[in-house]
């Protein structure tokens, strides 16, 4: 447990910085938890209770429509926060999945209690506020190229944020995230220079 929480530590700390008493109260309420590959952790429907951190494999959240159509619409993997959060935070059932796409390995907190400590400790609360208003930015940056980029340009992009995507995540996902069909994805992997 102590090498996940030197992980969390330090995505924590590049958020928004906690004294050691704040980051005290933090690092108690967090449990090891592991899932094997293929593994839905959270299902639409459920209300998801647990705030992930990442300390191996990949995951995706994803929305299947009334069709079985599937929408890939993001990735998890070390180090970095998981887990359906508007369903957590607002304590509604999910929209979505949050599968595992490897063997994967986490710690947990449930959010009773993180949200209890961070209604404790303002500086929790504001590392948490830092993190969300970071994630809506990239939310909104992706809103724009999945309605304004061709498939090349948020090809290019995706690579640009996250160069070693390509290894970690399979192909056909990446497709799916964005919205392109797999054999233009091919193309483009052979096509584009890295």
């Amino acid at each position: 447990m102590e090498e996940p929480l030197k992980l969390l530590h330090s995505v924590v700390q590049a958020i928004h910085p906690l004294d050691q008493a704040d980051w005290e109260a933090l690092s108690h309420i967090w449990r090891p938890f592991s899932a094997r590959r293929k593994e839905i952790i959270t299902s639409a429907g459920e209300t998801e209770r647990y705030v992930y951190f990442v300390t191996d494999g990949v995951q995706r959240i994803y929305y299947l429509d009334d069709q079985s159509r599937e929408a890939t619409i993001a990735f998890t993997y070390r180090p970095s926060f998981g887990g359906i959060i508007d369903s957590v935070m607002m304590d509604v059932p999910s929209r979505y999945y949050y599968e595992t796409l490897t063997p994967s390995s986490f710690i947990r907190a449930p959010y009773t209690e993180f949200k209890e400590v961070a209604y404790e400790r303002p500086a929790i609360e504001r590392m948490l506020r830092a993190g969300i208003t970071n994630t809506l930015s990239g939310i909104l940056e992706r809103l724009v190229e999945v309605q304004c980029f061709s498939s090349e340009d948020k090809f290019r992009n995706l690579l640009k944020r996250s160069p070693h995507i390509l290894q970690l995540v399979p192909h056909k996902y990446l497709a799916n995230y964005l919205g392109i069909d797999p054999t233009n994805f091919s193309k483009l992997v052979n096509k584009v220079r890295i």
